[in-house]
This record gives C-alpha cells, sequence and structure tokens, in this order.
C-alpha cells in the first residue's frame, strides 16, 4: 500500500505538476480550514485517517487555518512525519507531537532572505542613507562618509540554516565571525566557535549580535542586562529568532545610556506589537511586523525543500532538516 500524503488543497493545486514528474508511488489526500480531509473526493474526519508524511505548508498562514491545521493533526490517528513551513519550532505543538512519536523537519527555505533582511538593515545603519536622501533634497554637495562591514566582528547566536547562510554572505564581506552553537565542534567557515556557557566571553569584542537560535528553556530571556552590560560599547543588536530570547526593559536601557548604538528587532514578545510599546517611537530601534521571511524566493524554496523530502521519504532515505526530539524540549 502506498504511503499517504497530506498538504493543504491549494498546496496541492500548486506543487501538482511538479509532483507528478517525480512519479511516486504515494496516495495524496487534502484538507481546508473546514477541519476535514479530503479522501477520493469524500470528506473524512481525521480520527479516522492515518498520515504517513504531512506537509504543513505557508498556505495554512494565508488562509487563516494555522488553529485549524493543528487541531487536524491532534486528532488524526497517527502522522508518521511532518514537514513544517517554520524554521522555528517553539511552539509546545512541536514537542507534542514529536512525544507522539511523529518524526518533524523544519525549513530552510527562509534562510536566504533572513540573511539579506539582516544585512540591509545593518547596512542601513553603517551607511548615512536617510543624509544623503536630506542633502539631495536640499541640493547640497556634502560627502558622507560611513562605516565598512570588512573586518567588523560579528556574533551570530544559533548556527542553524539562518546562522550558515548569514555567515556565508559575511564571509563574502571579508568580516570576522564568530559563533554560539549547543555542539563545540570547530567549524572551518567561522573564526571562532563557542557554546553558551562561553557566551560572556564572545560579546565585548562583537561589532554586531545576531540572534538566530531556538527559543527554550536555557535561551529565554538570555538578552538581560548582563548580557547587554556585556556588549561592546557603540554595537548593534539584531533580532530575528524570538522576541522572548530579549529583556525589553534592558534593551531600552541599554539604547538610552547609549552603551548599544542601536537594535534592529523582527520580532516580539507579544505579535502583533502593541501600539502603546516604547519600541515604536525609540529612535534607536528598527523595527518590523516579522517579516524577515517574506523574501521573493521564499515559496520557491519551501516547495524545492517539500519535493527533496518527499522524493527522500519515498525512496527510504534520510530527511533533510529533521529535528531531534530532544531539540523540541
Amino acid at each position: 500500500m502506498p504511503p499517504i500524503v497530506a498538504m493543504h488543497e491549494k498546496a496541492l493545486e500548486h506543487i501538482a505538476p511538479q509532483l507528478d514528474l517525480l512519479d511516486l508511488d504515494i496516495e495524496l489526500i487534502t484538507f481546508d480550514g473546514s477541519g476535514k480531509f479530503t479522501v477520493n473526493g469524500q470528506s473524512v474526519a481525521p480520527e479516522k485517517v492515518t498520515v504517513d508524511y504531512f506537509w504543513l505548508s505557508r498556505h495554512i498562514n494565508s488562509d487563516g487555518d494555522q488553529a485549524s491545521a493543528f487541531k487536524l493533526l491532534r486528532s488524526c490517528k497517527k502522522v508518521g512525519v511532518l514537514q513544517t513551513f517554520n524554521a522555528g519550532l517553539d511552539d509546545p505543538f512541536y514537542a507534542e507531537l514529536s512525544a507522539r512519536g511523529t518524526r518533524i523537519c523544519n525549513s530552510s527555505a527562509q534562510a536566504v532572505a533572513i540573511s539579506e533582511y539582516v544585512f540591509g538593515h545593518v547596512m542601513n545603519i553603517f551607511q548615512p542613507l536617510a543624509e544623503r536622501r536630506r542633502l539631495q533634497a536640499d541640493h547640497q554637495w556634502k560627502m558622507t562618509r560611513f562605516r565598512e562591514i570588512w573586518q567588523t566582528n560579528w556574533l551570530i547566536i544559533g548556527f542553524g540554516p539562518i546562522g550558515i547562510a548569514l555567515n556565508q554572505r559575511l564571509k563574502a564581506f571579508e568580516a570576522n565571525t564568530a559563533v554560539i552553537r549547543r555542539s563545540p565542534k570547530a567549524d572551518p567557515a567561522v573564526d571562532r566557535l563557542g557554546t553558551l556557557a562561553e557566551l560572556k566571553s564572545f560579546l565585548p569584542t562583537a561589532d554586531v549580535v545576531v540572534l538566530a537560535c531556538a527559543l527554550n528553556d536555557e535561551t529565554r530571556g538570555l538578552a538581560d542586562q548582563d548580557f547587554f552590560d556585556s556588549m561592546k560599547a557603540g554595537s548593534i543588536l539584531v533580532n530575528i529568532a524570538r522576541g522572548g530570547l530579549v529583556d525589553d526593559a534592558a534593551l531600552i536601557k541599554a539604547l538610552d545610556s547609549d552603551h548599544l548604538q542601536a537594535a534592529v528587532l523582527d520580532v516580539f514578545h507579544q505579535e502583533p506589537l502593541d501600539p502603546a510599546h516604547a519600541f515604536w517611537d525609540h529612535p534607536k530601534i528598527d523595527m518590523t511586523a516579522h517579516t524577515s521571511f517574506a523574501g521573493s524566493g521564499g515559496p520557491q524554496r519551501w516547495d524545492q525543500l517539500f519535493l527533496e523530502n518527499i522524493k527522500r521519504f519515498a525512496l527510504g532515505a534520510p530527511l533533510a532538516f529533521e529535528v531531534p526530539p530532544e531539540n523540541l524540549t
């Protein structure tokens, strides 16, 4: 009997031509916001369905179907593999499914977009773009100096697909990179490497600190007062991971005291961010509405990852970006 592969009905609409080219021996079923599957044209309750491979694609976000999709997955008799479009898996839902025996694969598709987002915002701080526009508008001929990325020191906390993509781009600009990650194993791609236990010794030399790690019990509130006090004077904080990594009050204090030059924030404790939050009007904070992943190539890379992984699954090969269960707690 061929393995059963489930996906959102809109995902199947656009991926079907590419999936057909793989000529895999699989049975396709779909779901929508109704909380039920469609199997051979018939509506079927999830309690009656075993899914071997479930693709949780971006379509659940565009349709607002995430809550119903999570409920659907919880209700299935069994789910063998869940491939999600999410990079971060801090939602307890994923640990819950993993505890029931489901293998979880996350996504690397956002890495290119997020690394370019980081570059764009830090470049905007290094380069006086607003001042140059003002000079042009005022017809003033005046040279504006700027800071180069060359030989700046960057600390990347978290070295998954996003951290790796950022490091690759930084090395192309001849920056110095240091990485904090779970494993102390050396990596020739970076100049210096350590674990969270060694973090405090890395902070004083970094011109830019990028939070790109998972949110868990070990990292929650990581960027606190002591963290900011240890950072280099005049440095920049970038958070594209999770809002729960940062103590908001401590960050504002570090900015107001001029210890930090600036902060770039794309994620927050509460999203959407409260309109009354101090971040909105702070002159040293560049903030965006959790949009760092929204690059033009993301949808194509999500599809490519699914097609590669479903092929591996059908052939019994190891899956790309499968997350160990212990990393979901």
